[in-house]
């Protein structure tokens, strides 16, 4: 039997631990940072922390000794500034031929790189494939249908992918974009701060569509500079994620936005709860990234400056207004 492992115990690795232990039947092993959530997960089968007033299977087996974690198939859900260490460390662990499935939405601030060039810096041989799109922990956790994007340029590695998540709610689509589709789950963050920004700040539902419309030729932009394929940001991965990320105050990032629209310091709005706000981590290597590769994102350039550089928010949203429109017929 496939020996399945998830990395990382917050609401979304708790979600997919919950998903996959129901989907195989068999024991899936869920690794936590601290003990004591380990712990309480084994007795209670539940993550009321971080997952509440979900009910997890028993198969589904808590550990705070990360090498015991490492399976024929492991789910990287930590955060993406943390996935270097904690892959490092578990790198002389892992299986040959181990399938790595990343699930973190980010780009690593210290070197600018997506995930998955990190892992090929720690682990070149690894066969990896990326998850994203559209998705709430709880809801998945529920077992509520959910589209997601599986990108690989390994054929088998996707259907081995597939294979796993078999028998559960998830859609699993496969596409052969991995560049794409994490250059999307990445800066569809930094748009839902701003969309949240708009909202807290009493804008209007206008200047959401506006902004959701403006971000998206944004992110398109970015990611054919990256390498990455336009009809994979018009997927699942983009437009899908975009969707949910910016309108619902569920969100993580808009809500963190609107924390900040409604008047909370950026370092207060920050440290509201354990759950680590990802588009506030990787906002500023966006805009380095975009900078380097000489793209146009005056949204994310505006939220950095907002959250990094300590511009006043409404004189960012002056600023963005006072753009020249661009001329017809060109990409909105």
């Amino acid at each position: 039997m496939t020996r399945i492992s998830i990395i990382g115990a917050g609401a979304w690795g708790t979600a997919l631990g919950a998903v996959l232990a129901r989907a195989t039947g068999g024991e899936t092993i869920l690794w936590a940072r601290r003990r004591e959530v380990a712990d309480a997960i084994n007795r209670t089968h539940c993550n009321p922390e971080l997952l509440p007033g979900v009910d997890l299977p028993p198969a589904l087996r808590a550990t705070a000794a990360l090498r015991e974690a490492a399976a024929d198939v492991m789910v990287v859900a930590v955060p993406a500034q943390h996935v270097r260490t904690v892959v490092s460390l578990l790198s002389g662990a892992v299986p040959a031929d181990a399938a790595l499935v990343l699930c973190a939405k980010g780009i690593e601030r210290t070197s600018g790189y997506l995930m998955s060039e990190v892992i090929a810096d720690i682990l070149p041989t690894a066969r990896v494939a990326i998850l994203s799109g559209p998705s709430f922990a709880s809801e998945v956790a529920q077992g509520l249908p959910t589209a997601l994007a599986l990108a690989t340029d390994d054929a088998g590695l996707a259907d081995r992918v597939q294979g796993v998540f078999a028998g559960s709610a998830l859609r699993i689509y496969a596409n052969d974009d991995p560049i794409g589709t994490q250059v999307g789950g990445a800066a569809k963050n930094v748009l839902a701060i701003a969309c949240g920004i708009a909202m807290g700040a009493g804008y209007g539902e206008n200047a959401r569509a506006a902004l959701i419309a403006r971000g998206i030729a944004e992110i398109r932009r970015l990611g054919i500079a990256c390498g990455g394929r336009a009809e994979t940001l018009a997927g699942l991965a983009g437009i899908g994620d975009i969707v949910l990320t910016c309108t619902s105050a569920a969100s993580r990032n808009y809500a963190f936005g609107h924390r900040l629209g409604a008047g909370a310091g950026a370092d207060n709005a920050r440290t509201q709860g354990r759950a680590i706000v990802e588009g506030a981590a990787s906002a500023g290597a966006i805009r380095q990234l975009a900078r380097r590769l000489d793209v146009d994102m005056p949204i994310a350039e505006g939220v950095v400056q907002i959250l990094d550089d300590g511009a006043d928010l409404r004189t960012v949203a002056g600023d963005l207004l006072a753009r020249p429109p661009r001329a017809a017929g060109e990409a909105a």
